[in-house]
Order: C-alpha cells, then sequence, then structure tokens
C-alpha cells in the first residue's frame, strides 16, 4: 500500500528566531485507510564538529569535544495509535523554539568542519510487517538582530612588493602598486561588501583579479584547537591587463546558509575573512588579506 509522509511548515522561506513558534502540518497521503503504531514529531538544533584529517590523532583530547553539541531538542506525540483514513490527512503542529538553562539557539550555517542545524523528524510507527515512515525538514534559525548600530570602519589598502609578507624572493618580485579600499570590514550579512581598487601600475601584465570569500573554523578544547580556512566563494572582479588609474568596484554578496554572524564559543569559532588577489601572466598569485566582522542587524 502506498502512503506519502511530508512535514509543510507555514512559513515559505523557513527563517525563524528564538522565542518564535515553528508551526505546519503533516501530510499523509494514502488510497486506502492504514493502521499505525503512533505518529510523533521530534525537533532538534545540533552544531556537528568535524576534525580535518590533518588534524585527527594530533590532540588525542580531541575526542571529548568533538561530540555533537545539542541546542535544542523536544519531541512530541502527534497521533496515538489507531487509524488513517483513506485520502488526504493533514495533523497541524507546533513548537515554541526555546532554549532549556542558558542555551543559545546560534544561526544556520553550512560550513565544512563546523555544521550548525535545525531538523523536524517526523516518525509513523507501523506493524511488523510494514516499515515505519520517516521523513525530515531542515528549517533555518537567524541569530536575534545585534541592538549596537553598526558603524562601518573602511580599510584602505596599497599593494607593493614590499608589503607582501610571505614573499621569499622579494628582489626577483616585478614592480607594481595597487591601490584600494573597503567600504566596511564590520559587515551586515544582508549587505554587499563593497569598495573598489586601482592598479596604478605593474610591469607584468595582470591576468586577473579576484575576490575570494574564506570561511575560518576553529575546533578545539583547552588542550589545543586546530584551525581550517577553505574558500567559500571566488569572484573575478577584473579579466586580463586592465587599464592603470581605473578605478574597478568591489562588490559581493555574502551567500545564504554559507555564511553567519562572527561566532566565538568554547568549542568552537566561525571567522570570515575576504582575499584580494592579483593573478600575473606569470601565473604569480599576490594576495591581500582583510579579517571580516560579520552581524546581522
Amino acid at each position: 500500500m502506498s502512503v506519502t509522509l511530508d512535514i509543510r511548515l507555514k512559513r515559505a522561506n523557513k527563517v525563524y528566531h528564538e522565542g518564535e513558534v515553528v508551526a505546519g502540518v503533516i501530510l499523509l497521503v494514502c488510497k486506502e485507510p492504514l493502521q499505525h503504531h503512533g505518529v510523533s514529531l521530534n525537533l532538534e538544533g545540533l552544531v556537528n564538529l568535524q576534525l580535518s584529517s590533518k588534524s585527527v590523532g594530533v590532540f588525542e583530547a580531541f575526542y571529548n569535544s568533538v561530540k555533537p553539541i545539542q541546542l535544542i531538542s523536544s519531541n512530541i506525540e502527534v497521533a496515538k495509535a489507531g487509524k488513517i483514513p483513506g485520502g488526504k490527512t493533514e495533523i497541524p503542529f507546533e513548537f515554541p523554539l526555546n532554549t532549556k538553562g542558558n542555551k543559545v539557539l546560534y544561526e544556520t550555517y553550512h560550513g565544512v568542519f563546523v555544521n550548525i542545524q535545525y531538523t523536524l523528524r517526523c516518525d509513523m510507527k507501523r506493524s511488523l510487517l510494514a516499515k515505519d515512515l520517516s521523513r525530515s525538514c531542515e528549517f533555518i534559525v537567524h541569530s536575534q538582530p545585534q541592538k549596537a548600530k553598526v558603524v562601518p570602519m573602511p580599510v584602505n589598502f596599497t599593494i607593493t612588493p614590499d608589503t607582501l609578507q610571505n614573499s621569499r624572493e622579494r628582489s626577483a618580485l616585478p614592480k607594481f602598486l595597487v591601490r584600494g579600499k573597503l567600504d566596511a570590514t564590520n559587515c551586515v550579512i544582508s549587505q554587499p561588501l563593497t569598495g573598489e581598487l586601482v592598479v596604478e601600475n605593474s610591469d607584468v601584465p595582470i591576468k586577473s583579479i579576484e575576490l575570494q570569500l574564506v570561511r575560518v573554523e576553529t575546533c578545539g578544547c583547552a588542550e589545543g584547537y586546530a584551525r581550517d580556512a577553505t574558500e567559500i566563494q571566488n569572484i573575478q572582479i577584473a579579466e586580463g591587463d586592465v587599464c592603470h588609474g581605473l578605478p574597478i568596484p568591489i562588490y559581493m554578496v555574502f551567500p545564504r546558509l554559507f555564511i553567519c554572524p562572527t561566532l566565538e564559543t568554547t568549542n568552537f569559532k566561525v571567522e570570515f575573512e575576504v582575499n584580494v588577489v592579483m593573478v600575473l601572466h606569470d601565473d604569480h598569485l599576490i594576495t591581500e588579506n582583510f579579517p571580516l566582522k560579520l552581524c546581522r542587524v
């Protein structure tokens, strides 16, 4: 007998804040009446921490702190054991998003080594011969907007062979001068990162100028921690040997879910940086790094 189980939330964008109510319906569609042993709904918020392959075994103490951190968990029985009539059945539900004790609901974030996820799972128990049914649905939690006003802190930068830090053969580097500015390094997540860049001069033709958004995830405990930087997105802002003295706009929209307000807790940290990358024709990479502080207002 075919039966489908689905969870439908009332909000189309599935975005909730702490203290709000997650409401929706459980949708059951079957052709004939269906016997079951109870329908339950479980809401769970977890932080999953994972160690990168280079860190595994380095800190034995890690294995205690890398267990998933539970932020919220609640379970309700939606329907007692009985029969569901044939056709379409909707069972409404409501879950308050309230934490116990001093726990905080961090914003939904899909990273590489840190994952913050909130899910609803509906289970329908059936007789021994019929398989139990299960359905999961992710919803998104946004952290509460901060009360303080965000004052943009513009950053002016100059890139020359002398300003580079990790260059081994400075004398062999071609001469170049790039000036620019970022309008703010403490950014509001819902607004783009903006600024401009001017290539004043360069002895070697430029191949490309790119803007790279990087996540820096730190997992650990008092005994030690592992810090890993990975790319979220890379956008090209200039192609080829650009005109010298011409302002090139910097404009990057922050992607949803892969980014969250800068977060620092006892077991993990999530920070963000942006790299201005200049690729020269001989494939030399010149990178200038800027730490970002992200917030929600």
